[in-house]
């Protein structure tokens, strides 16, 4: 079986920490597959909030999910913290793909790796748009001047 390979987010542009909630936990007593979507979302949230955006308005725009991927390396359980690291990688005219690292903030053992597909999108017209020249230039000068 073939393995979904995702590489480290490089440049680092952002880092939280996020506590694992007992509602994340499954019947394994470890944390549920869906659950980790959930921590990126909320690490995206935060990210946005720390370049002065939100989801629903970067210079006029929203953004949305296209896709996602997912590559489990190690259990997860309640009352862990995760560092949520997050870089950048394949950017385009419409979208880039944010890449997270789920780190166990206690032994820095790294315990995923995921991929969202970020694609920007005028939600007053319902179609796909351009990536916003001055969002751009505010993520090039989070990247150090590297075009993500």
């Amino acid at each position: 079986m073939a393995r979904i390979q995702l590489s480290l987010p490089d440049p680092v542009l952002f880092e939280t920490v996020l506590d694992v909630r007992i509602g994340d936990i499954n019947y394994g007593n470890h944390m549920a597959n869906d659950a980790i979507l959930r921590y990126a979302h909320e690490a995206r949230l935060r990210f946005l909030q720390h370049l002065g955006y939100s989801e629903l308005d970067i210079e006029g725009y929203g953004i949305i999910v296209a896709d996602a991927a997912i590559s489990y390396k190690a259990e997860v359980f309640h009352g862990m913290q995760l560092r949520i690291r997050i870089g950048v990688s394949d950017h385009a005219r419409h979208g880039f793909d944010l890449i997270y690292q789920a780190i166990d903030d206690k032994t820095g053992r790294e315990v995923a790796r995921l991929k969202t597909g970020i694609v920007f999108f005028d939600y007053s017209n319902r179609k796909i748009a351009l990536i916003p020249p001055a969002f751009l230039a505010r993520f090039q000068a989070a990247a150090g001047g590297t075009t993500p």
